[in-house]
């Protein structure tokens, strides 16, 4: 009987640690779904944010891409403009270039018919108009290369502006007008 009670008492003690057994792994499965829900909810957070900084990026990227575009294409247009202007005053002064000849034999008749004097004064006058045609090619081509040049930093300064505003800064423009 002892033997009874002994075995009835230590059956007893193994249910109520079977019990507390259970009700301790109760508790520890409810901690780790809280712990589970918790660390999903942090990982939404995190991917929701994400998300938006990679929206706010792809629109930046998308506004400097159409910036970087339109600049390139302008100043394109601009060198075009440019290079057919450059032209016409080349094509003017290559005229008036194969006209000096022309215009150096008249000058010598005439200065002949008058005296020996004036023969002088005709080579003067060929050399200045043979100068003032190659002045005019020079001065077009100066000129074309000054606009050209001028274009250059005006596109330069624009996409100075453009990178600025891809980087988020607003504090004004690179160079003024």
């Amino acid at each position: 009987m002892v033997y009874t009670h002994a075995a009835a008492l230590l059956l007893g003690m193994a249910l109520a640690a079977i019990g507390t057994w259970n009700v301790q792994a109760w508790r520890l499965g409810a901690q780790i779904e809280s712990i589970r829900s918790e660390q999903a909810k942090e990982e939404s957070t995190r991917s929701n944010a994400a998300l938006v900084e990679n929206t706010k990026t792809s629109i930046k990227e998308s506004k400097h891409a159409q910036d970087t575009i339109y600049n390139a294409e302008r100043l394109a247009n601009l060198k075009t403009g440019i290079d057919v202007d450059v032209r016409a005053v080349l094509a003017r002064a290559e005229r008036l270039h194969r006209d000096t000849d022309s215009r150096a034999a008249t000058y010598r008749a005439q200065a002949q018919a008058d005296a020996a004097a004036r023969s002088d004064l005709a080579d003067k006058a060929a050399a200045l108009d043979r100068q003032l045609a190659e002045g005019l090619g020079v001065v077009a081509i100066l000129g074309s290369d000054l606009r050209r040049r001028d274009a250059e930093v005006a596109a330069l300064c624009d996409q100075v502006n453009i990178e600025r505003r891809l980087s988020g800064d607003d504090s004004g423009q690179a160079c003024s007008r």
